[in-house]
């Protein structure tokens, strides 16, 4: 506490609602306690209300600190998979994917084929980015059924979805 009332500026990186979202990908029983959005917001609220967290967030009201809370990124619950492949270099991202050699169905991604004209990095001449839409994902054709059961119904990032690119902040002021 010391430490944030000395400083004109601290930053806390929580990252419990990544982690929850990425263990609800991996773990079968926080998909079960998570299996919609309703109950993975009411565990996430659950949490907070529960937390080192919110305790602090109160301390630092009562010693009259402005407080921002903001995130890096939102994210999107994926349903409908979109097959691609690629050379051995193409991103992993389930919401985007980057590389040379992409082969896709054009009707069902948004293509980039010069990354500098929408200001992402050009890694090589013939490297492309494609972003899927709505509650699409990426999946490869090759246990293709594996991965659309393992990552269905799953929250996602790193696409350009509204849910995804737009970046809450709040500025808090003690009364």
């Amino acid at each position: 506490m010391s430490d944030i009332l000395n400083h004109q500026l601290s930053v806390i990186v929580v990252n419990f609602v990544d982690m929850l979202s990425h263990a609800r990908t991996e773990m079968e029983m926080i998909k079960e306690l998570a299996d919609n959005e309703s109950s993975y917001r009411s565990i996430t609220l659950s949490w907070f209300e529960h937390s080192t967290l919110f305790e602090l967030l109160k301390l630092l009201a009562s010693k009259n600190v402005k407080i921002v809370i903001t995130t890096d990124h939102g994210t999107i619950r994926v349903n409908n998979p979109v097959k691609v492949t690629g050379d051995k270099n193409t991103s992993s991202n389930l919401r985007y994917k980057h590389g040379k050699l992409l082969n896709y169905n054009t009707k069902k991604v948004f293509e980039v084929h010069n990354p500098k004209d929408i200001h992402l990095p050009q890694l090589n001449l013939s490297s492309s980015y494609i972003f899927t839409y709505n509650d699409d994902f990426f999946a490869y054709p090759n246990n293709f059924n594996h991965y659309v059961s393992y990552y269905k119904n799953t929250f996602q990032h790193g696409g350009i979805s509204m849910e995804e690119m737009l970046i809450p902040l709040i500025t808090l002021e003690p009364k």
